[in-house]
């Protein structure tokens, strides 16, 4: 019998897809990719300005035009080797359920229209709109058009997501004994422990009374103690906290990601660990995305820049305040904040405005990338320099962004790729330690 021919299909994007991801079109394996109209429309409103965002819509733009090259986009052109054809389908006159579901034409209810026209010009084919926004899948799908999430990044299965810790009921007396009494750690082969030896790994070691907090290293394949330490005036509250801090400080691993709730100490942490090693580094960035309220325009606020920005960057200064508070004000450990923040040494500011600048030998912390894609993030760690090393924290159940959820923002993504790799180590923190009022409030309001 002879090979069975490929159906392919046929992806329509949304404008939100290729700002998520300026390369998504290479990644429908041999299938048609459509681009309405409207969306190159919707993509010119993004291209001037400093985001990301800014910057994806920029790069699509010019990677379609390299692809087209003197070719017209309303034909086929072939988007590679084993890929399928991409054009540009102009706009279609609202069909007639179309226009009585959908009146208004908006750029969606365009989509929509470009969408059903092309399902019934292609009966024989499998259709599908690719948009993360859910209401307007919806609405695809009570016009009988089908409608799905961009999946290439998201996160296979949520609930297996990496936490980084895990606990070791019942292991032998004898290896506790041994992780308080060596100072070079345990060789995991000398050890009964079965474990994922890919990554950094922490474990909370137990055996009826007996207890200990322990750190796997890939490198070299030992187990080592984890002590509690005070850090830039912080004292870790829990085995969590603890964990945070060892990875924090470790000038072997580069990269770290701090997942939680609010109040679970994420930001805090990690600045008190930047600060405990200034002089390792010649800066400290603490930096995040903006995501305005409601979607709406940083515009319409009232003020200059930094007046529009500082509602934004006010969560920053306010940990930084905590720490402060720990020290009088005539202590080293305060003035030095000071001096850092005067000379530029410290500098709090949104993500945009880190574009461009040098990133060596820098304590690089990305508060709230929950907000951020995949991609975002990928850009952002592949501009590290020597002797940079990069911390993103964030909760992945609070995501302002109407396009990410727990399992397509670039946070979840971060630590399941890079889970098992020598320089990277992942620690979700589990308990609130804000206030009693805080903790109870996160668990039933």
């Amino acid at each position: 019998m002879g090979k069975k021919k490929f159906n392919k299909k046929i992806f329509i994007l949304d404008t939100n897809v290729l700002l998520h991801d300026f390369t998504c079109i290479y990644n429908f394996e041999e299938n048609d990719v459509i681009i309405p109209i409207v969306v190159l429309e919707e993509l010119d409103k993004f291209k001037r300005g400093n985001d990301l965002i800014n910057f994806h819509a920029r790069e699509f733009t010019r990677e379609l035009d390299k692809l087209s090259g003197d070719e017209l986009l309303s034909s086929n052109i072939p988007l590679g080797p084993g890929l399928g054809n991409l054009h540009i389908e102009t706009g279609k006159d609202f069909t007639e359920r179309v226009h009585q579901s959908f009146p208004e034409r908006t750029p969606d209810h365009r989509i929509l229209s470009i969408a059903d026209h092309i399902c019934q010009a292609n009966k024989d084919k499998t259709v599908v709109l690719i948009s993360k926004d859910i209401n307007l899948r919806m609405k695809a799908k009570s016009l009988g058009v089908m409608a799905q999430d961009y999946q290439n990044d998201k996160v296979a299965n949520i609930d297996d997501l990496y936490k980084g810790i895990q606990i070791l009921e019942n292991v032998n007396h004898e290896v506790i004994n041994r992780l308080y009494e060596s100072h070079e750690g345990l060789s995991i082969d000398d050890t009964d422990i079965k474990i994922d030896q890919a990554g950094h790994r922490f474990f909370i070691i137990r055996n009826n009374g007996a207890s200990a907090l322990a750190h796997f290293n890939p490198v070299n394949r030992t187990l080592h103690r984890v002590l509690k330490q005070t850090t830039y005036g912080i004292d870790p509250r829990n085995a969590e906290q603890t964990f945070a801090f060892d990875a924090l400080t470790n000038p072997e691993i580069q990269l770290v990601s701090l997942t939680g709730k609010a109040g679970t100490g994420k930001t805090l942490l990690a600045l008190a660990a930047a600060l405990q090693q200034q002089k390792r580094y010649k800066q400290i960035f603490l930096a995040r995305p903006i995501v305005p309220l409601a979607n709406r325009d940083m515009g319409y606020l009232p003020g200059d820049l930094k007046e529009k920005m500082d509602p934004y960057m006010q969560p920053l200064y306010d940990n930084l305040t905590v720490i402060k508070h720990k020290f009088s004000h005539q202590s080293p450990e305060f003035l030095k904040i000071n001096e850092m923040i005067k000379e530029e040494k410290l500098v709090i500011t949104p993500l945009a405005y880190i574009r461009g600048r040098s990133l060596s030998s820098i304590f690089f912390i990305v508060d709230e990338a929950q907000n951020l894609t995949p991609h975002e993030v990928k850009t952002i760690i592949t501009r590290a320099g020597e002797g940079t090393k990069m911390v993103f924290t964030g909760d992945i159940e609070q995501i302002d962004s109407p396009y990410l959820d727990t399992g397509s923002n670039g946070l979840s993504y971060l630590s399941d790729k890079m889970k098992s790799q020598d320089i990277f180590a992942h620690v979700n923190l589990i308990k609130g330690e804000r206030s009693f009022l805080a903790e109870l409030a996160s668990k039933l309001l």
